[in-house]
């Protein structure tokens, strides 16, 4: 008998298009430049073109569901009915606040206040998803948008679903059962993807009364089981339920409720495919082994050890899929190796191995055709979302035993370009290395201790109390994107480009200076990316031209890539620095992207521990640090939003990274004198677990995201002593309302109970790249307003309690004597 073919599918594919057609369409709606037919037209289109694609390439199996129009969570939410109550149709509520909560959909507007927290919401449309998103859409009243928050350990982010206590579900949004169906009407052989129950609790937080989310699964399950019927009605035979939390520490409960929650929505009229990615199931092996499901999916790139142990005991009657291309990273899969691993499980499950990459291709771009400029020997090296799929079925064919002209030619090239990258004089560079070797202790310590070296910063800025700032970057308007395309193709010259760019400094500086504002950024006008910017200035990186990655919502990213030893050759910020600082007396910060971002934030090389490529990173901006003091910049920003991002999975790892992030950070900024202020930012990541190594960074300065999450992040201080300056971001960059006074005040008052009042700024939550000028101005004056109504409500309490600490401080020789 012959032995079945090794299926290949895929996960989930990249739904932005190569070309961002997804961002500018839904920023077209916003704007109210397009209709809502029109941006729906758009996601048709894309859908349509990357089904066609990904069968073309001859996967048997292709991810539908997969499509969101912010993210696959927010999709869920709106799946079972979970909108809150704020962003539903007709909600009455305040733009800057959470506190009206009062209304719900029309279905139940009869007694809005008694449900509108624990009824399903049936009347959802694209911009109620929107209103969640962003806290404004095309219809509806604005309000706070929902918490956003890394997706695992990835740079991905998603909108944070909340529960409440007593909360119903039902089928509400049918998006998935109609994107399904789309795909089967256009001949498609598919397989629906869905984030499974147990890892959506885990996902989302209790609003409201206190409880404990886990207790609303038994509610939940019934728009499940709605869902896979509504789906099994379609025709297809599998669905793909994500359960990526199988991965994590598990507390017992959540780690039982598996197998009765796989009884209930298992019936016989889908398969299904549970999915996990990202790491290794450890614990949890028995638990996804033993449920009563056809299939299991799991990442033989983060975790290739569990392969064999997944392996041996799997039930004959299910189905192994193997995650064996990255869906994380950009380099190219070495067909030879993996196809050593896949025969071994080949032997033993025969035609039950699925082939598949390890994730979704999401965190992938798109298309590596495109790129026409790259270099050619490191273009050899990589593969984007397209060539992973090609790759996938390859494999699929040749473990299979297939053998044709097409396939031993992907094995040569696959083979050529591995042995390429192995030799390649290009990845190693003596002088970083021998740099490294004379790294000391003493390069990640600072002269003094803070007490002493806030002391001098102060003496040295005269800064009043709740001193205010921004995080770094001003709006990216138009004609700063036109200036930094005229000069990319030539249309300017270099001279008219930087003539160009310090006129938008200046507007910068002279705009802030009319607000008041008391340290001062210069904007980034001349940064079209915070990594992609400094990549292009450090020797070991490359840069792509179409290499898109969606981060949020219509928000993209082009990740450079780290493909050798990481240098400075010169400086990079200096300049603009300081002509920036030359127009204003007030203090002007450096801007630099941290190491452990430039790390993350990056397509990383994985033929070296990332601990290494930190160092080098750190030491190359260390260089940077120690240039702008020099030139009088007393203030210098090391922004560190990912370091909450690159934290394991598995607790029992943690303490080993945290020790090698804190120590890049530190190294990149001890070089200065004490006098010299140093500033990180760090937001959308929850880091109350870890604020220990956050404190242990030892900046001098500390500004958190704060308004999105409600204030939540404060609670990291209620238990912890924080030793240094804090700036707790005092309203949402990534909505367009503009934020109320008052709410501005209350969030600092919070602030103000936990933390010493002399410790503390105000400022954004993040950088306004991504706003317009008139709301930007409009915010930030109230946020200065806000400020300078609480140095005059704080001004008499700062002057007792200094009085109380002379007193105190005279009195204690006396007390000693005496003793």
């Amino acid at each position: 008998m012959t032995t079945p073919n090794t299926l290949a599918h895929n996960l989930g594919f990249p739904r932005i298009g190569a070309d961002r057609e997804l961002k500018k369409a839904q920023e077209a709606y916003w704007r109210g430049d397009i209709t809502q037919s029109q941006l729906e037209a758009t996601g048709r289109e894309l859908r349509a073109a990357h089904w066609k694609l990904q069968a073309d390439a001859g996967l048997d199996l292709i991810p539908a569901g997969d499509f969101a129009w912010y993210d696959q969570v927010l999709t869920l939410s709106a799946t079972v009915g979970n909108i809150p109550a704020r962003h539903r149709k007709g909600a009455a509520t305040n733009a800057t606040t959470r506190t009206t909560e009062t209304a719900c959909c029309a279905a139940h507007a009869h007694n809005p206040e008694a449900e509108a927290v624990t009824t399903p919401c049936t009347d959802i449309d694209l911009d109620t998803l929107f209103r969640v998103a962003r806290g404004r859409a095309p219809g509806g009243n604005g309000t706070t948008a929902s918490d956003m928050t890394k997706w695992f350990d990835t740079n991905y982010h998603y909108l944070v679903p909340e529960f409440h206590a007593g909360q119903q579900f039902a089928l509400s949004w049918t998006q998935i059962i109609d994107e399904t169906r789309e795909a089967i009407s256009l001949g498609h052989n598919v397989k629906p993807v869905v984030l499974g129950p147990l890892s959506y609790l885990w996902l989302g937080k209790e609003k409201g009364s206190a409880f404990d989310r886990f207790d609303l699964l038994q509610n939940l399950l019934p728009a499940y089981e709605q869902l896979l019927a509504a789906l099994a009605e379609t025709g297809v035979e599998w669905v793909q339920i994500d359960e990526p939390i199988l991965v994590l520490d598990l507390p017992a409960k959540w780690q039982q409720a598996f197998e009765g929650v796989y009884h209930r929505l298992q019936t016989g009229k889908l398969k299904i495919l549970l999915a996990t990615y990202f790491g290794p199931l450890g614990e949890n092996l028995s638990t996804a082994l033993n449920l009563p499901v056809a299939g299991l999916h799991i990442d033989a790139v983060r975790a290739p050890e569990q392969l064999l142990p997944v392996v041996d005991p799997l039930s004959a009657h299910k189905v192994l899929s193997v995650g064996i291309v990255n869906g994380r990273n950009i380099w190219r899969n070495d067909l030879a190796e993996s196809l050593k691993v896949l025969k071994d499980a080949r032997a033993q499950l025969g035609g039950r191995l699925w082939v598949a990459p390890s994730c979704s291709l999401l965190h992938s771009p798109v298309d590596l055709d495109r790129e026409q400029k790259l270099d050619a020997e490191i273009k050899s090296w990589l593969a984007f979302a397209t060539q992973k799929v090609a790759e996938v079925v390859a494999l699929a064919q040749l473990v299979s035993g297939h053998n044709n002209p097409a396939l031993e030619k992907a094995l040569a090239d696959s083979n050529a370009a591995a042995e390429s990258r192995r030799s390649s004089p290009r990845i190693h560079n003596p002088v970083v290395q021998a740099r490294l070797q004379a790294v000391k202790p003493s390069d990640s310590a600072r002269q003094s201790a803070f007490p002493l070296r806030i002391k001098k910063q102060q003496a040295l800025l005269h800064l009043p109390l709740f001193p205010t700032t921004t995080i770094g970057s001003f709006p990216q308007t138009d004609h700063i994107r036109q200036t930094r395309c005229d000069f990319k193709q030539g249309v300017i010259n270099e001279a008219e480009y930087q003539n160009r760019i310090r006129q938008e400094i200046a507007d910068a500086i002279a705009r802030q200076e009319k607000l008041d504002i008391d340290v001062l950024v210069h904007g980034e006008a001349e940064r079209n990316d915070m990594v992609e910017y400094f990549g292009e200035h450090l020797d070991g990186y490359a840069f792509t031209q179409y290499g898109w990655v969606q981060s949020y919502g219509s928000r993209c990213v082009k990740p450079p890539i780290i493909f050798g030893d990481v240098s400075r050759p010169q400086a990079i910020t200096l300049n603009w620095a300081r002509y920036a600082q030359s127009l204003s007396k007030k203090p002007v910060k450096g801007m630099l992207t941290g190491p452990i971002t430039m790390l993350f934030w990056s397509f990383v090389r994985d033929d070296q521990p990332r601990e290494t490529t930190a160092l080098q990173i750190a030491l190359a901006l260390r260089d940077e640090v120690v240039d702008l003091e020099q030139a009088g910049i007393k203030v210098i920003q090391i922004d560190e939003p990912a370091i909450r991002e690159g934290l394991p999975l598995r607790k029992k790892e943690w303490q080993a990274y945290l020790n090698w992030a804190v120590n890049a950070f530190r190294v990149s900024a001890a070089g200065v004198q004490d006098e010299t202020q140093i500033h990180t930012h760090m937001c959308y990541s929850e880091f109350n677990d870890i604020i220990g190594a956050i404190a242990d960074l030892d900046a001098d300065v500390i500004t958190i995201e704060t308004s999105r999450s409600d204030g939540e992040l404060l609670q990291a201080f209620e238990n912890f002593k924080y030793p240094n300056d804090i700036g707790p971001g005092v309203y949402d960059i990534h909505s367009p309302n503009v934020p109320d006074v008052n709410s501005i005040i209350n969030l600092m008052r919070r602030a103000a109970r936990e933390l010493p009042i002399e410790r503390l700024w105000v400022n954004p939550d993040c950088g306004l790249k991504t706003r317009r000028w008139p709301e930007t101005e409009a915010a930030l004056e109230r946020m200065v307003t806000a400020a300078k109504a609480l140095r005059l409500e704080y001004a008499g309490k700062t002057a007792n309690a200094e009085a109380e600490a002379e007193a105190e401080a005279e009195a204690t020789p006396a007390v000693n004597a005496r003793n």
